[in-house]
């Protein structure tokens, strides 16, 4: 018997946020993040997620660019799961 396709919610990119993929853990809560618009951003995690959640590199974020530095720095607004990730890679978004 297969097993039913399970029905997910996925947040996708609004505005000015994008999609990145987590390429160098720097600690303190700060990754380097390779953009979708090509470029690397410092990104940083706000306290919801801190405790929370493992990033590891290889993982798919959202993240939101800073008003001030937007080409350099960032926030990290959503961690996708496996399932997730997959769903944006069909759906053509990554």
């Amino acid at each position: 018997m297969e097993k039913p396709e399970e029905v997910i919610r996925v947040r996708t990119p609004k505005g000015n946020e994008l999609l990145g993929t987590v390429e160098e853990l720097l600690g303190a809560s700060r990754f380097k993040v390779k953009c979708t618009d090509e470029k690397t951003r410092l990104c940083r995690i706000p306290g919801k997620f801190r405790k929370r959640v493992n990033i590891r590199v290889g993982d798919v974020v959202l993240v939101r660019p800073w008003d001030v530095e937007p080409d350099e720095k960032g926030d990290i607004e959503w961690i996708y799961t496996k399932t997730q990730t997959e769903w944006l890679r069909r759906k053509g978004f990554i």
